[in-house]
């Protein structure tokens, strides 16, 4: 197994982690995804392994099985759970705590439910563009009216405030457009952009990057998950794709679901600021964002990073991401 069966990141790696069970059975792992946080055992199978996850995602109740190949605390059958649109419910004080405190050492026991009937929380989508890209931007927004109502266009510009345009679907208001200058910081305009959300989450998106409106459906309900576990920022899976062809950087998570008031950090490869870390964010694996990339602008992005950010430009991504996908 080079890729993990759960999120498919190719981050597998020596575990000494362990899962306590409610039989009282303590439980070492050898192998753990360093993404996801899933524990294997040795030469575990994949499409059994997800097959069986699959089954037991489908009840209305997750209780840890102590006899497969695999095992998940409850902050990993979270991210595990959103793979089939389904949300978790701690049982108790315990799993609250532990959803806080990851990786507890506990097996995970949940209650199940299904994201699109559940409680939503209302997301903004903010889009930053070149004013060459604006009118192709505009002409997308209308397959996004199912979910969002608030838009914000942020152009690479001399500084303007953002004024309303009128967009088929959208109610008058509900679409503006702003411009700051780049100037190359990028986590600068992601939070220009951050702070213009009339609601309480933002998803942010490029203007080489689509997200289909199916997955979009889900990100209310996913906020509200979100809250309920005091998470502030939610990572989607990245679809590179250079001339069409699908990336091996994959799943190249992209932390764009935020609570307003997160800030991003760093000139290039911009994250969410976060006061305790990763345990306040989690990643969604019901869909993705797809980015559409070329040859030659592969070849000249990170070393263009590079020059904006001395030492953080990831000169080795060059190469994987030219190379095609593969398990």
């Amino acid at each position: 197994m080079r890729r993990c069966f759960v999120c498919a990141a190719d981050m597998l790696a020596p575990s000494e982690r362990h899962l306590i069970y409610p039989v009282g059975r303590r439980r070492l792992f050898p192998f753990a995804c360093a993404s996801c946080g899933v524990l294997l055992e040795g030469g575990a199978d994949a499409s059994r392994c997800r097959a069986h996850l699959a089954e037991a995602l489908a009840a209305r109740t997750f209780t840890s099985d102590p006899d497969v190949p695999y095992g998940l605390d409850l902050y990993t059958l979270r991210t595990a759970a959103t793979a089939l649109g389904r949300g978790i419910r701690p049982l108790d004080a315990e799993g609250h705590a532990a959803l806080r405190h990851p990786h507890d050492g506990h097996a995970a026991r949940a209650a199940l439910y299904a994201l699109d009937g559940s409680d939503k929380c209302p997301v903004s989508l903010g889009l930053l563009c070149r004013p060459s890209e604006v009118d192709s931007v505009l002409a997308s927004l209308p397959a996004q009216a199912g979910w969002t109502d608030d838009i914000t266009i942020l152009l690479d510009s001399d500084i303007a405030p953002p004024g309303a345009v009128s967009v088929a679907e959208f109610p008058t208001g509900a679409v503006r457009v702003a411009a700051r200058p780049l100037e190359g910081d990028f986590a600068a305009q992601r939070n220009a952009l951050q702070a213009q959300a009339r609601h309480a989450w933002m998803l942010q998106l490029d203007a080489d990057e689509t997200l289909d409106p199916a997955t979009g459906r889900l990100l209310p309900a996913l906020a509200a998950l979100a809250e309920a576990g005091a998470v502030r920022s939610i990572g989607l899976a990245r679809f590179n794709r250079v001339d069409g062809v699908l990336s091996d950087v994959f799943p190249d998570v992209q932390y764009r679901l935020n609570r307003n008031d997160v800030r991003y950090a760093g000139r290039v490869h911009e994250r969410p600021l976060l006061a305790s870390g990763w345990p306040e964010s989690f990643i969604s694996l019901h869909g993705g964002i797809d980015h559409r990339l070329s040859r030659a602008h592969v070849a000249a992005r990170s070393r263009r990073y590079e020059a904006l950010d001395p030492g953080r430009g990831r000169l080795d991504e060059e190469n994987a991401l030219l190379r095609p996908y593969r398990d």
